[in-house]
């Protein structure tokens, strides 16, 4: 719990800055680099957890990694935190960075998951209903397969979901011949 206050206070602070100093698009591509850096290189977290490497040792393997490919800033902020001994909330930092950026620009994030490859057409009527659901004019869908779907779809949006899979739709039928009111319980 501590770990994530801390985290979204530095990415608050750095979403604040970037956006007085104009360099607000900079930083959010350079936070999602670190954050899929990191998930692609787990070894660099630990690295940056880890507490037997020095502050210097972790500073210098950041500047080494992201120099000429993330924004002055980014640097600075980055070499900031391993002076304080932050660097370990890096990863956590760059992920609450990217949803504070995204409530601000008002972008809804949605997941679709489909037994096939879905068409363009099929997109824009899931970009209008995921609007709709939201409230929100931008979107952001991630599309992912499942073939045990055998059909439809399912749709996630913040915190609700909708499944229109024939998978759910058999589940949802077996639940109701479950329930036979004919049979007494006792």
């Amino acid at each position: 719990m501590q770990d994530s206050i801390v985290a979204v206070r530095y990415a608050k602070s750095l979403l604040t800055l970037a956006k007085e100093q104009n360099q607000l698009e900079e930083v959010y591509k350079d936070m999602l680099l670190f954050a899929k850096t990191s998930v692609e290189n787990p070894q660099l977290v630990r690295v940056l957890k880890s507490p037997v490497i020095t502050h210097e040792k972790k500073k210098s393997i950041l500047s080494s990694i992201f120099s000429g490919k993330t924004g002055k800033m980014t640097l600075a902020f980055m070499d900031l935190l391993a002076k304080k001994g932050r660097e370990g909330y890096l990863p956590q930092i760059s992920d609450a960075f990217v949803k504070q950026y995204k409530i601000m620009k008002g972008i809804q994030e949605a997941e679709v998951v489909t037994a096939a490859e879905i068409s363009a057409t099929q997109k824009e009527e899931l970009h209008s209903l995921i609007k709709k659901l939201s409230g929100k004019s931008l979107v952001e869908l991630t599309e992912k397969i499942d073939k045990s779907l055998l059909g439809g779809f399912i749709l996630k949006v913040g915190d609700q979901q909708i499944d229109q899979s024939v998978k759910g739709k058999i589940t949802s039928l077996k639940n109701k011949f479950k329930e036979n009111p004919y049979i007494s319980k006792y």
